[in-house]
């Protein structure tokens, strides 16, 4: 056995080298000079038949050097660092718990969700100082470098989100906190392999990293994974996890539709989308029930309705806005009374003496009440449209060319190709989406009140843009945009998702949360003042929530997934240290009873 096994620091044992001038002094010290008292003879004959045998005459008198020696030997001892070695979690002082806080954690087993064992796991590693990261945005630090106390405080404050974990980012940023001498616990179901690498990269550094599995339940789970919006229709798809044949029933509103569905298939519904808010419900459910419900959100009035003013009916525009479902579109001939009330009201190809007040004022009020008004390009512009129309008009220009588009909801992936002859003029208000060579905007949108004023630089006569296939989706983005209606999809969001709500406060599943922007952690409805998202899961890879046991994986990695245990020397320097002085005590007490002290 070599000295590094027992020392930290052998070259201490150098100190037990005074052992060698305290023997020599002993060996060169002088016999003491006997004086004989005649008068003590007969005391001294009595006492030499009592003393004991010649050998425990030398060792009383060796004892003195031999507890000296063993002082020495002690304090050398305690120089050179003795040590015991042990497992490493009995005396590591820092800790960092990476605990999964993603979806898949909710999964029930006997009653008893994931997170919960894993978080009366955790509780057991907590040291004297301890971090603690979850899966949530990709790795947030809940707590950096605590007490007992707070660790264990911020332990009972987790829960489960509905929302997908990011497993690996969060041991990358455990990897961020950790020292040489600090221990990582990963405490997780450990779905999918993504996470691997980062463990390896720990490992990398001489880490010791220990990985906890939690992974009962979820057997059978079926949950839905998709969701898609066609029009006023909404199809969901779902998915069966587990490895029998299951039959489950789709309920969305007033509407039921059953699925079968063999060993990992997907199979689909579609519904009309209801008004409102609603939720899609799977039944029966199963361990993991936050995949078993999907929230719908669509606005309380579906329908968008368009009147179109015009004098030569526009076919092209009519056309393209009848072929919406969505829409309920009324055309009018100028001189005309407009005694409804319009989301959109679109000025196209008037004629400016017949133009009434009346039909303008129609315009504006619909800005007032949150709609919006589109005018588009003609030869000669009403006047009665000036308030109106966000081009200020200056004559006709012919061949221009363009010189940008800004991407937006409107233009994205439309390709407007230039007029062959346009209205030149400069924008009063709001902002190009396109210009022209020249400056002038051959699309332009501004705010009005509480509406949207767009304006359609297209003279329809004089453009091919009408021919384009993409017409029809530019009218119809248009339509949604003005009345304020975002598409279905817009207004469906997965869970993870940070949305802009445009509100200071918003009204969540569980209570009120701090906006404009909103991380959409909870499966269900959020709402403001300006109308509502919904967030569903709907995440293959965290519905897959029967893992496969740590034990039981092979890979590249190889043994990446095991459970780790390591020794690390235990210092026993102040227990030598303590055994010296109390050697250092006892020799006082001896040459105490000799009499010499």
């Amino acid at each position: 056995m070599a000295l590094s096994d027992v020392f930290l620091a052998p070259i201490g044992l150098a100190a037990a080298l005074v052992a060698i001038p305290i023997v020599v002094l002993y060996l060169i010290r002088p016999d003491p000079d006997r004086v004989e008292l005649p008068t003590l003879r007969f005391l001294a004959d009595e006492q030499r038949q009592r003393a004991t045998t010649p050998l425990f005459e030398r060792i009383a008198r060796s004892l003195l050097l031999l507890i000296q020696l063993l002082a020495v030997l002690l304090l050398a001892g305690s120089l050179a660092a003795p040590y015991v070695p042990v497992e490493e979690r009995a005396v590591v002082e820092e800790t960092v718990l990476v605990v999964d806080t993603s979806a898949s954690m909710a999964t029930t087993d006997d009653g008893q969700t994931r997170l919960g064992r894993a978080l009366a796991a955790a509780d057991e590693e907590v040291t004297t100082r301890t971090s603690v990261v979850t899966t949530d945005g990709g790795g947030q630090v809940a707590l950096r470098r605590g007490p007992p106390s707070a660790t264990r405080e911020t332990l009972q404050g987790l829960e489960a989100s509905d929302a997908p974990g990011d497993l690996r980012g969060a041991i990358a940023q455990a990897r961020a906190l950790a020292d040489e001498e600090v221990r990582v616990v990963v405490l997780s179901d450990f779905a999918g392999d993504e996470w691997r690498d980062a463990v390896t990269s720990l490992r990398a550094r001489g880490l010791s990293v220990t990985l906890r599995q939690f992974d009962g339940g979820g057997e059978t789970n079926v949950g839905f994974v998709d969701r898609r919006f066609s029009q006023s229709d909404v199809t969901l798809s779902v998915k069966n996890f587990g490895d029998e044949s299951v039959t489950r029933t789709v309920r969305l509103g007033e509407r039921i539709q059953e699925v079968d569905l063999a060993a990992g298939d997907v199979g689909t519904v579609t519904f009309p989308t209801p008004a409102g808010t609603s939720e899609a419900q799977l039944s029966p459910g199963d361990d993991f029930a936050t995949d078993d419900v999907v929230p719908v959100a669509a606005p309380e009035d579906p329908t968008v309705d368009v009147l179109v003013l015009t004098n030569d009916r526009n076919r092209y525009l009519t056309t393209a806005l009848s072929l919406l479902d969505q829409v309920d579109l009324t055309v009018e001939n100028p001189p005309t009374t407009v005694e409804n009330e319009y989301d959109v009201i679109i000025y196209s190809n008037v004629d400016a003496d017949s133009l009434l007040p009346g039909n303008v004022e129609a315009g504006r009020t619909a800005l007032a009440e949150g709609g919006g008004v589109a005018v588009q390009a003609q030869e000669e512009m009403p006047d009665r449209l000036s308030d109106l129309l966000l081009l200020d008009p200056s004559g006709t220009g012919t061949s221009p060319t363009i010189r940008s588009t800004t991407e937006t909801d409107l233009t994205e992936g439309i390709d407007f190709q230039p007029p062959d002859e346009y209205l030149t003029g400069s924008l009063r208000s709001g902002e190009k989406l396109i210009e022209l060579r020249d400056g002038t905007p051959l699309l332009a949108t501004d705010r009005r009140d509480a509406g949207r004023l767009l304006y359609y630089g297209y003279i329809e006569e004089r453009s091919s843009f009408k021919y384009n296939y993409q017409y029809p989706v530019f009218w119809k983005r248009t339509v949604f945009h003005l009345a304020g209606r975002e598409p279905l999809a817009a207004l469906n969001h997965q869970t993870g998702d940070t949305v802009r709500l445009g509100a200071d406060r918003v009204e969540g599943p569980s209570g009120s949360l701090a906006g404009p922007s909103v991380t959409l952690r909870e499966v269900g409805v959020y709402r403001t003042d300006g109308g509502v998202r919904s967030a569903a899961l709907l995440s293959d890879r965290e519905s897959t929530v029967d893992v496969e046991p740590l034990a039981e994986r092979s890979g590249p990695t190889g043994n990446v997934t095991r459970e780790e245990t390591r020794t690390v020397p235990q210092r026993i320097t102040e227990f030598a240290a303590l055994a010296a002085l109390l050697v250092a005590v006892a020799e006082i007490g001896y040459l105490r009873r000799r009499g010499e002290l």
